[in-house]
């Protein structure tokens, strides 16, 4: 054989082996793929990315030695949530971290074999993601958005800002599993606070705008606007129709508060993706996701916009500041 024709079949050789044979002196390479719930430019997105990274790194994980992260981005959509697991799932990577329900739900439809760590959700038995929380079974687990306790915290914190509220709309997205068992959660508290509940359901723009208009028309009302891939969609549109009608709104990420919502009380969500990593290296080194427990968070935060409750006439008691976690200005 010539050198020529030799040294081109080592090529050729070297380029079919698979990523784990490359590593630098022959470690593995983990294949990583991820299924975001929102669009890159979201406030809360390269952040999770970065810390999901780093927690990685800090496990032995690091991106273009031992590791490769293939990501994309739904944007709560479910045609591109469709469209991005087929893709995730045909690089064969080891395993996928989903966030948000519609990003599993559109994994399970592609493979019932790769393992799957998923963040944002919230309600994983109800959305049928998993079996059980103490042992999903199957090729899923991960972490939930939230107890369904927390929701009567909002109606609380709600009453706290306005202590005149006698009726509060629960803005909710009309897909969302978690939405019957959550409305009851608030429904409860709220009737030991004296306050009536009623829902908004999301479907589209024209329809968020209605509801609302006419839910202000009433006097001594709130908003609270529950997690979900459709209020996610139109967060922007319910903070300024919530500025517009004059009305105290409670939220669950803190980046909506930043944004000029009211106020929001709801887990740390960059610090499930750093959960999420522990879960992904477990996994990297031989255990089923079925075997490890789907945990609730364990760190909430309480955020309040001083500049957004001036602009509504309202004055925050000085409890709630002290027990803030953060107060913007």
């Amino acid at each position: 054989m010539r050198r020529r024709e030799f040294i081109a079949l080592l090529a050729g050789a070297a380029a079919s082996r698979p990523l784990a044979a490359i590593a630098q002196q022959g470690e593995r390479v983990g294949r990583i793929g991820v299924l975001m719930n929102n669009a890159a430019e979201h406030p809360e997105g390269q952040p999770a990315i970065t810390a999901f990274r780093q927690a990685l790194q800090q496990l032995g994980w690091s991106d273009g030695r031992n590791m490769r992260m293939d990501i994309r981005w739904g944007e709560n959509d479910v045609d591109r949530d469709r469209k991005y697991a087929t893709e995730l799932v045909a690089l064969t990577p080891d395993v996928i971290l989903a966030a948000g329900t519609l990003a599993v739900t559109a994994l399970q439809r592609v493979t019932r074999a790769v393992p799957i760590v998923f963040v944002r959700v919230a309600d994983p038995i109800g959305a049928g993601i998993v079996n059980t929380l103490a042992r999903p079974g199957g090729n899923v687990t991960g972490f939930m958005n939230y107890e369904y306790s927390l929701s009567g915290k909002w109606v609380e914190v709600l009453k706290q800002i306005e202590p005149r509220l006698t009726h509060a709309a629960v803005v909710r997205d009309a897909a969302n599993p978690a939405g019957i068992a959550q409305f009851g959660a608030i429904r409860t508290t709220a009737s030991s606070l004296g306050v009536d509940v009623s829902p908004i359901d999301i479907r589209d723009a024209g329809e968020i705008e209605r509801a609302i208009a006419d839910f202000a028309r009433s006097p001594n009302g709130g908003l609270i606007v529950t997690p979900g891939a459709g209020s996610s969609v139109h967060i922007a549109q319910i903070v300024t129709l919530a500025a517009r009608y004059k009305l105290p709104a409670v939220y669950s990420d803190r980046f909506i508060a930043a944004r000029g919502g009211l106020i929001s009380y709801g887990p740390e969500g960059i610090d499930q993706f750093r959960h999420a990593a522990d879960y992904v290296d477990r996994i990297l080194k031989g255990e089923k996701a079925g075997d490890l427990p789907v945990q609730a968070p364990t760190k909430y935060q309480l955020v309040i916009n001083l500049k957004t409750a001036k602009a509504l006439d309202l004055t925050i008691p000085q409890a709630l500041i002290t027990t803030s976690d953060e107060v913007i200005e």
